[in-house]
């Protein structure tokens, strides 16, 4: 299993930099961060913008991969992201993924001044932001003339530094999505079932895991796919365990080898952030960093 950690972009980068870089040195897999103009309880709060903090930290760093978890269509162009995502894998000799999901209903989905999409809008725009989004990364000049999206002789030369293109991973737990995540998807990304965070036990969180897991290899197996090929990736905070799995190196590594034997195959967990739904202890943050990788190989 694969331990990732989630840096959110609240710091000023003198500050934010020795984050970045400390992750690398605790041997994480990767550093992701989100991909909003703001996020809940930071609304009032600092917040930085993904990619410049991603470029900043592509050269702040040497081997750890970077990417967002995740990026959406709420306020992105699949046009113009493709040239910062090209961009972005050239800074970072070929080290960023791209986690891409369908957006939701908070403060990115109404900030440009639209009213907030219904669900069915939101996955109409994911079907065709995912598979324009791969031609523009694969392809070096691009016309498509869809119904959310277009695209004239879009040209993203020299294409990115991983061929063929940037790796994928895809937030998906509905049937269109999984089928996305499954075609285009070189991971998919799930927080449990959010109708069970507030009520649900984490026996129930776990055995709804499995079923989106069950359901994604069905998807995969659709097309002729082994649903061996997609890296499967926890972003942790948001099932009934809560802040559970970072109150101690033991209580994390039950957590996470929990996780694995449904097929999880990589964690992301939040780096501490004091007064805020992410707070915990920074010794326990860097010891499950540096101790729960060995234990889970057992």
């Amino acid at each position: 299993m694969r331990l990732s950690t989630v840096l959110l972009p609240i710091h000023r980068w003198g500050e934010g930099q020795k984050i970045w870089r400390r992750a690398e040195e605790l041997g994480f897999h990767a550093a992701y961060t989100y991909d909003h103009l703001s996020w809940r309880s930071f609304r009032d709060r600092p917040w930085f913008g993904a990619v410049p903090t991603l470029t900043a930290a592509a050269t702040a760093t040497r081997s750890i991969r970077l990417g967002t978890l995740v990026t959406s269509p709420n306020f992105r162009h699949p046009v113009t992201l493709a040239k910062d995502l090209i961009s972005l894998d050239d800074v970072s000799d070929g080290r960023i993924t791209l986690g891409i999901g369908a957006g939701g209903t908070g403060f990115d989905a109404t900030v440009l001044g639209q009213e907030p999409w219904t669900p069915k809008e939101r996955a109409d725009r994911f079907a065709e932001f995912v598979p324009l989004l791969d031609r523009l990364l694969t392809e070096d000049s691009v016309t498509y003339d869809g119904t959310h999206y277009s695209a004239v002789e879009a040209r993203d030369i020299p294409g990115c530094a991983q061929r063929p293109r940037l790796p994928f991973a895809v937030a998906a737990t509905g049937p269109r999505g999984l089928k996305l995540a499954a075609r285009h998807g070189q991971a998919w990304v799930t927080t449990g079932d959010p109708k069970l965070f507030e009520t649900g036990t984490p026996e129930q969180s776990r055995a709804a895991i499995s079923g989106q897991i069950d359901r994604l290899g069905k998807a995969c197996a659709e097309i002729g796919r082994e649903v061996s090929e997609v890296e499967k990736i926890l972003l942790t905070g948001f099932t009934p365990d809560r802040d559970g799995p970072m109150k101690s190196l033991d209580a994390f590594v039950d957590f996470a080898g929990r996780h694995f034997e449904l097929g999880i195959t990589e964690i992301a967990v939040h780096a501490p952030i004091p007064d805020s739904e992410f707070a915990a202890d920074q010794r326990v943050y860097e010891q499950i960093a540096t101790e729960a990788p060995a234990q889970l190989r057992r």
